[in-house]
């Protein structure tokens, strides 16, 4: 049963595909660098519904955040290196300084700032090595939600409709109550 923080970094530790791309990653040495998203929201969720198989994700997300240099181009020489090292990981590359533009927002501080912008508390969620090569997990948007099989907006998502209307055709899109049964989908209505 996974309940805690710890329960999460010693899941992920016991996972070799996992702590690979984890180190794969860290290989660029870039700042405030993260793997996100599906990629530790997936993983909680399969464990909580007994899976054992991983549930295939569309894109394992590498976010980072440099002011120096925020062209695309280089988010595309990140993934080219990346595919490299590991051919069959479908990488996603994304400078954190420079998405607020893509998104038409206030610029964000940090990639952990980046992270508590995404549209779902469930998907809130990021992972990383340190120097030492110990797991480190933010949750800025808190754990209770994804250890408690919720999906709902993040506080970002639920302060302008329009927001919220990216969240209502995520969840459409994602379909994720067709692999993950047990969820809760939170729908917003006013």
């Amino acid at each position: 049963m996974i309940q805690t923080e710890n329960d999460i970094l010693q899941l992920v530790r016991e996972d070799k595909w996992m702590m690979d791309i984890l180190r794969t990653a860290k290989t660029l040495n870039l700042p405030d660098w993260w793997v996100c998203a599906g990629f530790v929201r997936s993983k909680i969720w399969d464990t909580l519904h007994g899976f054992e198989e991983r549930t295939p994700i569309p894109d394992v997300d590498v976010i980072y955040f440099d002011e120096k240099n925020t062209d695309e181009s280089e988010e595309k020489r990140l993934e080219e290196s990346l595919r490299h090292l590991h051919p069959n990981v479908p990488w996603s590359v994304k400078n954190e300084a420079r998405m607020h533009v893509k998104n038409n927002i206030p610029p964000y501080s940090s990639s952990v700032d980046a992270i508590s912008k995404f549209p779902e508390t469930a998907t809130a969620l990021g992972l990383k090595l340190d120097e030492e090569d110990q797991l480190i997990l933010t949750a800025p948007c808190g754990l209770e939600d994804v250890l408690h099989l919720k999906v709902k907006p993040s506080p970002y998502f639920m302060e302008e409709r329009e927001r919220e209307s990216i969240y209502e055709e995520r969840i459409i899109k994602k379909n994720w109550k067709s692999i993950w049964n047990k969820i809760n989908i939170t729908y917003i209505t006013k």
